[in-house]
């Protein structure tokens, strides 16, 4: 496989009243095209961290974070784009599930999923046309069995349901990586295995490259790969 990020003395630092606490200590990390990839570990040793880094939701303290090949055809250090730039390669190459699906409850889910590729379009018009966006996203609730659904608000729709718009969201404008904080967390265990099993396909059919963080080993090892954080640090 093709290598897509390369994580390099990563490390993440909080300033607290009692002292500095070092969430990640000197992160190496290296995560290929098309791979699955879970990080499992306890609570509090900074897997959420790591994840939101590597969506560019929070910054390192050091260390540096590379996507091959995902801006105008090269390599790019996101941290090092302008804030602009940063949030239009945020929208358009990465893609985002958590544990609590943040749909608007006052749109519906068709809305909800359409709302990243509006977004983007606002920046870019050459992105699709509204009307190619809405034809995307109900093609994706079709594949992930929810197109009857579609219609309904966040409130009107099952856990799983919720979350498999979720997933559509993330989808909607083709990314890269998709990165999954605690997806099935939130679910019993019937409809986390479910989920799970989308993603499998999805990452099968698509290519697309996932990171997950669970607690749920059983699940993360049907991944390709495992990793295992221990007092911030990466161990496979």
């Amino acid at each position: 496989m093709d290598e897509l990020i390369r994580v390099e003395g990563l490390a993440k630092t909080f300033s607290m009243p009692a002292g500095d606490l070092h969430v990640l200590k000197d992160i190496e990390a290296a995560f290929n095209k098309g791979e699955m990839v879970s990080i499992v570990g306890a609570s509090g040793v900074g897997k959420s961290t790591l994840l939101h880094i590597l969506g560019t939701l929070d910054r390192p303290t050091a260390g540096t974070v590379v996507y091959k090949g995902l801006w105008k055809g090269g390599d790019v250090a996101p941290f090092s784009l302008s804030d602009k730039d940063l949030a239009a390669f945020r929208n358009r190459a990465l893609g985002f599930v958590f544990q609590f699906h943040h749909l608007l409850p006052e749109f519906n889910a068709l809305e909800n999923v359409v709302m990243p590729g509006l977004i983007a379009r606002s920046r870019n018009p050459e992105v699709s046309s509204k009307q190619e966006l809405y034809d995307k996203a109900e093609r994706l609730f079709d594949e992930l069995g929810i197109y009857q659904r579609r219609l309904h608000k966040p409130g009107e729709l099952s856990g799983g349901e919720q979350q498999r718009v979720a997933v559509a969201r993330a989808l909607l404008l083709d990314p890269s990586v998709v990165l999954a904080d605690e997806p099935t967390g939130n679910l019993d265990t019937a409809t986390g295995e479910e989920l799970f099993r989308l993603l499998l396909d999805i990452n099968t059919k698509r290519g697309v490259t996932f990171i997950i963080v669970t607690h749920n080993e059983s699940l993360s090892r049907r991944c390709h790969k495992l990793l295992e954080m221990v007092d911030g640090r990466l161990k496979v």
